[in-house]
């Protein structure tokens, strides 16, 4: 049985683990073996290189754009990483390897993105595809540094590991990605040695143009699919479970045994991805299973996402949500009965790349839930000056979700259950095929609505 397994970046800062609970355990040494690891940048590196993902405190991508000396701040980003290798000295790494390489690696990121700037400065090329190439260069650092250090920190332990170095750093080869994944792969022996591959695959494309931060899970479907893998395995620091723990306490949570493909993709919407819902596509269509692991619970089979999988019995899977949106709704007395209205509406949204993630309506009015990002409100501003009537408003949304909840009765206790915490239903979806019920919420309501939701169906019923 060959599997893919992806090691996230939290789970790579705490490597000794992942060598003791993933890598090694307690498998037979042939046990080891018929896996290839797909790993992330160690925690926060990917932020260090372009710019933090959640507060957007800038890194070196940034100061690359603005004209800064990123020199310096990869010089001071080397130090940091250096000092992560520090971390691992204990498990086998050998420092001064290790020292080398990275160092080296970060002195040709130095070198291409100071020709990028002075091909820049000329002003005869698209400055935008250049500060892509820039954010590409520096993306696939963190993904190199940590791939080598976990083939080293392994030959060192006595397993046979190899270094697959996706990143094209080496070579200028116009390959796609899925060429360069074929080619990486095409004469490894899965069976006598371990395949570490970086996260970051280097392609004409560009990974980062089409996919951005989630370009990890990418490369990983992708080899995934090219090596016909029996299963493809995520490795998290936490389960996937009925409900987020820091909200609820993890004694009220569940782990998700099983679920299905359209679950997945109700939970990337919402941004609690259990993966990137383009990386899960991949997989679908060629009918290999996921399987989301806790890296510090081992024994635990974690979560399996099929295809095809229903829940025999009816019932609710994962209560999750956000409270980082907002409600627009636009308001127009003609817009009854007029055809084609909202597809005014549908055509600001592309102009400004917004996607929604909830659409309700009525005869003269249209609510759709965003994410409330710069990309909204730039957005808004054009539909105030265009439409009759635009509120807006800072809500949550809260979902209720399962491979088999299309019966009478879980809408009902649902709603009671918000009801009964006092909380007011702002707005309401749910498709024909009844896999997610969402209610959109006041902010402040939103921790006490996933108790109230997780406590009455996936707890209570």
């Amino acid at each position: 049985m060959l599997t893919v397994e992806k090691i996230g970046g939290t789970s790579m800062s705490q490597f000794k683990d992942v060598l003791n609970n993933v890598i090694i355990g307690k498998k037979n040494p042939d046990e080891i073996y018929n896996r290839i690891f797909v790993v992330s940048a160690y925690n926060n590196v990917t932020n260090w290189l372009l710019e933090h993902k959640k507060t957007g405190e800038p890194g070196v991508y940034v100061q690359f754009l603005e004209n800064g000396d990123y020199s310096i701040g990869l010089d001071s980003l080397c130090q940091r990483l250096l000092l992560i290798n520090k971390g691992f000295e204990a498990i086998g790494l050998d420092l001064e390897e290790a020292g080398e390489f990275i160092t080296f690696r970060i002195k040709q990121a130095k070198t291409m993105l100071h020709s990028l700037s002075k091909v820049m400065a000329s002003g005869y090329v698209n400055a935008d595809d250049i500060c892509l190439a820039a954010r590409e260069i520096l993306a696939s650092v963190g993904e190199a540094h940590s791939a080598w250090n976990s083939v080293n920190i392994l030959n060192n332990n006595g397993i046979s590991a190899r270094f697959i170095d996706l990143c094209g750093f080496n070579d200028s080869l116009p390959l796609t990605i899925d060429e360069r994944i074929h080619r990486a792969f095409k004469n490894a022996d899965f069976t006598k040695e371990l395949c570490i591959a970086t996260g970051y695959t280097k392609g004409t494309e560009g990974i980062m143009r089409a996919f951005d931060r989630g370009y990890t899970e990418v490369t990983f479907s992708k080899i995934a699919v090219e090596v016909k893998a029996n299963e493809a395995i995520i490795h998290k620091e936490y389960h996937l479970s009925s409900a987020d723990p820091n909200i609820v306490g993890v004694e009220k949570t569940i782990p998700v045994g099983r679920t299905n493909y359209i679950i997945a993709d109700q939970l990337a919407d919402i941004g609690m991805e259990a993966i990137h819902p383009k990386a899960a596509k991949p997989l679908e269509l060629a009918d290999i299973a996921i399987r989301i692991k806790n890296t510090f619970e081992p024994e635990h089979p974690g979560t399996l996402i099929t295809k095809d999988y229903i829940s025999e019995v009816p019932k609710i899977e994962i209560v999750s949500g956000t409270n980082k949106v907002l409600a627009i709704e636009i308001h127009d007395p003609m817009m009854v009965g007029e055809v084609g209205f909202d597809l005014k509406i549908m055509q600001i949204f592309a102009r400004y790349e917004v996607s929604y993630i909830l659409k309700s309506t009525n005869a003269n009015s249209i609510t759709m839930v965003v994410w409330d990002n710069y990309k909204s409100r730039e957005l808004i501003t054009e539909l105030e000056t265009t439409f009759y009537q635009v509120v807006t408003k800072r809500v949550a949304i809260v979902c209720v979700m399962g491979t088999n909840i299309a019966i009478p009765g879980f809408l009902y206790h649902a709603a009671k259950a918000l009801y009964d915490r006092g909380i007011n239903v702002e707005s309401f979806g749910q498709s024909l095929r009844q896999v997610n019920m969402q209610f959109v919420i006041k902010r402040e309501h939103y921790n006490d609505a996933v108790i109230a939701l997780n406590d009455e169906l996936c707890i209570g019923k």
